[in-house]
């Protein structure tokens, strides 16, 4: 029998049409929730709305998750189909720059953190009044290995994802009066397409082999492993979930035990 565990679940996600948000976004719709997307990138959009693999119950728009008019309008087109949603998963996330901090420049600094950090504000600011009405529900960001960690050469992602984990310490004794579980994820070395352009970067600026960047990637784990987009979406699946109705103010890691990230 198929999982159902998210069955007419209301779930809103940003940056969710690629990446690790397409795979959250995959898993939710099979177990049954129904999905409104906010992505900036149109082909990722249309390739998503071709599938068609979830009929009526997936919601695309395009918007900037960064912008603020265009966050007020992504929710606006929600509010005409539900006035309540169970959850916010606050995906979307960019790598910034690879480089000492006295080399990054003040506007990739800015737009790191506005993506990374503001987006979640934008999006959790419209959401908690939509999570109230339904009494009760979950927000999830995605923070980063980065964000327990230093991370050298990424001081403005670091700095965000730290971030992160501050706002959702916050918003968990915020909200815990009105069963609203607030939570971050911390991926590890994910597989995807995200990561070959770290490890591009990276190989770039330390005059390597991508090959010796991508061990060495692997190899901050104890388990010597890559994570995959799914294995967060399965955590996001857990969270929302009944099964962890207890859980809230949590910084969980998905990354094979990483114990360094240099």
């Amino acid at each position: 029998m198929a999982d159902q565990s998210l069955k007419n679940k209301k779930i809103i996600i940003s940056a969710g049409a690629s990446g690790i948000g397409l795979a959250i976004v995959k898993i939710c719709l099979s177990r049954g929730a129904i999905v409104f997307v906010n992505d900036l990138n149109q082909k990722y959009i249309n390739k998503l709305n071709n599938n068609n693999f979830f009929n009526k119950r997936l919601f695309t728009f395009k918007g900037d998750s960064s912008n603020e008019y265009e966050v007020k309008k992504f929710f606006d087109f929600i509010i005409k189909k539900t006035k309540k949603i169970d959850a916010l998963i606050n995906n979307v996330g960019i790598a910034g720059p690879t480089a000492t901090l006295e080399k990054i420049n003040s506007t990739e600094w800015e737009k790191t953190l506005k993506v990374n950090v503001t987006s979640h504000y934008y999006f959790s600011k419209l959401a908690i009044p939509m999570l109230k009405k339904n009494k009760g529900g979950s927000i999830i960001n995605l923070s980063s290995g980065a964000g327990i960690m230093g991370f050298p050469l990424r001081s403005p992602y670091a700095a965000s994802k730290w971030a992160v984990i501050g706002l959702t310490k916050t918003l968990a004794g915020e909200l815990g009066k009105f069963k609203i579980r607030v939570n971050a994820i911390c991926p590890g070395t994910i597989k995807g397409d995200r990561m070959v352009r770290v490890i591009k970067d990276k190989a770039k600026f330390l005059k390597v082999s991508k090959k010796t960047i991508e061990k060495e990637f692997i190899s901050m784990a104890s388990m010597n492993c890559w994570v995959y987009e799914e294995d967060i979406g399965k955590m996001c699946a857990f969270l929302i979930s009944s099964d962890a109705e207890k859980i809230s103010g949590q910084v969980i890691p998905v990354d094979g035990n990483a114990t360094r990230i240099d």
